[in-house]
This record gives C-alpha cells, structure tokens and sequence, in this order.
C-alpha cells in the first residue's frame, strides 16, 4: 500500500508539509497562509451580483482584489478537493455528511440547526475577523514568525474550547 492509500497520515509529515507552505506564500505573495479573508472576499464577490455598486467601491477594491485574496480563495477550494481526492485514494468513505444530521428528519428540526449551524460560522467568521485572522493563520503562520499576538491568541483559542467542552460536558 503507497502513501497516497493510506487511510490517515502521519500528523509530523502532514505538519512539515503544511509549514513548508509558508515559505511560498511569503516568496509569492508576501502574505502567510490563512483562510477567513477569503470567506469575506467572496462574499463581496457574492453581494455584487446583487448590488453591482459595491464592486466599485474603494474599499473592495483596495483590500479585495489583490493576489492574496485570490491566493487563499485557491488554497481553501484546493482544500476540498484535495480532501475529496484523499478521500477517494483510500477508499474511505463516511456513511453521512454528520450523524447529528440524520436525526434531523423533520423539517423544523432541519431549520433549527441550519440556523444554529449558520450562526455558529458567523460567529467563527467575527471573531476570526476580529482577531487579525483565523486559526490556521495564527496558529501556522503567526506561531511559525513568532508573533506575540498570535501565540495570546492560539493561548486563548485552547483556553475557549476547554470552557466550552467542559459547559458542554456538564448539560
């Protein structure tokens, strides 16, 4: 069985790959690697099919149309697909999307957690903006320079999710 078979790889080789894509993204576009500027990037794109004035406007054209927006939109799309090659090499296939979904038969169930679901990523989306960046750019690429900021902030990321797990451990 090759490499590309295997059903898991090795986190050492994956995370060695992963940083080794820094050095390209700061040699190309003079950024690091980080995902939720082009979540807002293509929603600017997105509300100018429905308003076409906001692609003219100055601020979308001063921080939404440079190389490293294009450069992240094209690294999170490479993303799924490179999962969904992977996925397909290893022939490992999940039963459901999530089993949490499943039960969610009726439709007011669906709507429940389909708003819930939406405004979970709203949230991550905020706090992602309002933090300077998300966690892979903090934690890869803010870790990786040694950034202040970055290390209160990756610091804070694990202190939130213990809180949250153990709330969520006790309801």
């Amino acid at each position: 069985m090759s490499v590309w078979q295997e059903k898991a790889w090795s986190p050492y080789v994956a995370g060695i790959i992963i940083g080794l894509l820094q050095i390209p993204a700061f040699l190309i576009i003079h950024s690091a690697l980080g995902a939720s500027s082009c979540y807002v990037s293509v929603a600017g794109y997105f509300s100018g099919l429905v308003d076409s004035n906001i692609l003219d406007n100055a601020y979308f054209h001063k921080y939404m149309t440079s190389m490293k927006y294009l450069w992240q939109g094209t690294m999170v799309l490479f993303i799924a697909i490179g999962a969904f090659i992977s996925m397909r090499m290893a022939k490992s296939r999940r039963k459901s999307f999530s089993p949490i979904w499943e039960k969610a038969l009726n439709i007011t169930e669906f709507r429940r957690r389909g708003a819930m679901a939406f405004l979970g990523g709203f949230f991550m989306l905020f706090g992602a903006r309002w933090a300077g960046g998300c966690t892979s750019g903090h934690g890869l690429s803010g870790i990786g320079q040694l950034a202040v900021g970055s290390l209160i902030v990756v610091v804070s990321m694990f202190i939130g999710g213990l809180v949250v797990a153990n709330l969520y451990r006790r309801l």
